[in-house]
């Protein structure tokens, strides 16, 4: 990027990629056979460099023979209109190469709302946003991460996705795209072979017809040497796999700023809602002496005091309570601090706040996603409210003073008890502290609307409209204030559920969508996950300018009967589920 337009930013060091431990591979890669990759993340630098599958991915490339993989990041308000004003194509961070000289841009895929930044990259590096308009002299487009289970909207724009996990399959598209460059193939050849790879989906090689009424008639392959299922590719053994040792350091502060070290992988849990539990299927663990070996390299390289503890259900974890001491005893002198993601509630995690009491406080937050048992037995999320109360009332013996915890409304057959079990759980957790030490517990609620999601239980049940969410929030909010304990002790976070609504529509719905988001992009649509950006309104218009019902996808129940955008997506990675 040139110095007189980092000048003129905000947060320039976002651009410079010179941070601790970058790779400059790239100055090693000049001649034909090198394949030169760019890995974007379509958010800011901050969010995607927190990103762990992101970092996963950048290291294992620059550690392969004949690759050299540089970052992108979407760019902020003021970068963009300063690249528009001065029509300077978009670049890399390493070493500042335009994206339309790359053999590969691979977007990493991990949120709905982040599609437009999708487009936003594309354009400003000057490449062509839908696949057909671009030719062999043109990246390839490739897409991968947790939204490819169903890549269906973002079909038209991508040339290709990975379904499953990327490190497993990158390299071997990596080596199709070399040798199809060598040989000079053309892209519609280059698509064929790429096809034939396990886990890779090539969208121009499927049909789609709609029935009148907007359902699936058909879907299946215009190429017989394609197969009709997409089975995603899975690592088999977590040791085994990449991981990088050698952490980027930045010279500005992420959203996770801190080593996130990976512990297992998948969830030995069934929740019915649970789309991770789908996408990260089987459950993997990573052993003792790897986590540990892991650590200590990555903290003596980095630098950090905080290491992250990353897993779906860390708490699952069968030697949790041994690697918490060892790493406790190693660093306990030395003020680096470990945290854990939200945890599952279990008798043999009690004692986990205690073993934690040595060392830098960190939050502990947990996620029981409903307040009744019915309900929670209708998702199958099996919590023992009993075992919560006591994990929560050890943690605040050991110095904590705060707990947060995730709900879900608009649940399948919620009714107004299961609202009220809600403020009750709260309300004991705000007492538990009272009991011990005299004060109220401080409890933050994170309230999000619950969202049919594909590949789980509930795929075809309709979203809860938003007059009835809306009306749930208000029953929430007057029954917390009418508690003077709960006014005084309890924040209430309810995400947008205008958001919710459009994340929903997005992960549920066909190839017709593609036109609702460039309509949108055309509009302004920018870093719609962010709550200050995001716009309704402007996707309003976009559905309305493509004459699609935003509700058809979100807010309808789904026949039996029906093809769903997603059937040809095969999750069970060769596994029973």
């Amino acid at each position: 990027m040139q110095e007189y337009i980092l000048e003129q930013v905000y947060k320039p060091a976002r651009y410079l990629g010179n941070e601790w431990n970058v790779s400059h591979k790239a100055q090693d890669c000049s001649n034909k056979a090198c394949l030169k990759f760019a890995l974007c993340f379509p958010d800011l630098y901050e969010i995607g460099m927190s990103h762990l599958g992101f970092r996963i991915i950048y290291g294992l490339l620059n550690e392969t023979e004949g690759l050299s993989c540089e970052r992108v990041f979407a760019p902020a308000q003021d970068l963009e209109d300063l690249l528009r004003k001065e029509d300077i194509p978009f670049t890399s961070l390493e070493s500042g190469l335009p994206l339309y000289k790359f053999d590969i841009i691979g977007f990493s895929l991990s949120h709905e709302l982040l599609y437009t930044n999708i487009l936003n990259i594309l354009e400003l590096a000057h490449i062509p946003l839908y696949a057909r308009e671009r030719g062999a002299n043109y990246p390839l487009i490739i897409g991968g991460g947790y939204v490819c289970v169903n890549p269906e909207p973002l079909a038209d724009f991508f040339d290709c996705f990975v379904i499953g996990e990327a490190e497993e399959v990158i390299l071997e598209l990596a080596e199709c795209v070399r040798r199809s460059k060598l040989k000079g193939d053309n892209r519609k050849e280059l698509l064929r072979e790429l096809s034939q790879i396990k886990g890779v989906y090539v969208p121009a090689l499927y049909k789609v017809e709609y029935n009148q009424d907007g359902t699936i008639k058909s879907f299946c392959s215009s190429d017989n040497s394609v197969c009709v299922k997409i089975e995603k590719r899975i690592v088999q053994n977590l040791d085994a796999a990449f991981f990088p040792r050698r952490w980027l350091v930045p010279y500005v502060q992420l959203v996770h700023d801190r080593v996130i070290l990976e512990i297992m992988r998948g969830c030995p849990h069934n929740c019915r809602f649970c789309q991770a539990r789908a996408v990260y299927y089987p459950y993997r663990i990573r052993s003792q002496a790897k986590i540990i070996e892991l650590a200590r390299e990555l903290l003596k390289f980095s630098g950090y005091e905080e290491i992250s503890l990353l897993g779906l259900s860390c708490g699952d974890y069968p030697y949790l309570q041994e690697i918490l001491r060892q790493l406790i005893s190693d660093y306990k002198n030395k003020g680096i601090s470990v945290s854990l993601p939200s945890l599952k509630v279990k008798d043999y995690i009690a004692d986990i706040p205690f073993m934690l009491k040595s060392i830098k406080k960190t939050g502990l937050t947990f996620a029981p996603e409903a307040g009744s048992k019915r309900l929670r037995d209708l998702l199958n999320k099996n919590i023992d409210v009993e075992e919560l109360f006591k994990v929560i009332s050890n943690a605040y013996k050991s110095g904590y003073g705060h707990v947060k915890l995730y709900f879900m409304l608009g649940v399948p057959d919620e009714r107004e008890e299961d609202l009220d079990a809600i403020v009750d759980l709260a309300l004991k957790v705000v007492n538990l502290r009272k009991e011990i030490d005299a004060k109220l517990g401080r409890v933050t609620l994170s309230i999000a609307a619950f969202s049919p999601k594909p590949h789980t239980v509930f795929e075809r049940l309709p979203m809860a409209r938003q007059e009835q969410l809306k009306e749930k929030k208000f029953y929430l909010l007057s029954k917390i204030r009418k508690n003077n304990k709960l006014r005084k002790a309890v924040k209430i976070d309810f995400h947008n559920f205008e958001m919710n609504f459009l994340e929903s529509v997005l992960s549920r719905a066909d190839r017709r969508l593609s036109g609702v988001i460039y309509n949108a992009f055309k509009e302004g649509a920018r870093f719609d996950s962010w709550k200050d950006r995001f716009n309704f309104s402007i996707w309003r218009k976009a559905f309305d300018k493509a004459g699609i019902i935003p509700e058809f996808y979100a807010n309808r129940e789904i026949a039996q009967t029906e093809t769903l955008p997603w059937g040809h997506i095969d999750l069970s990675g060769g596994c029973e589920s």
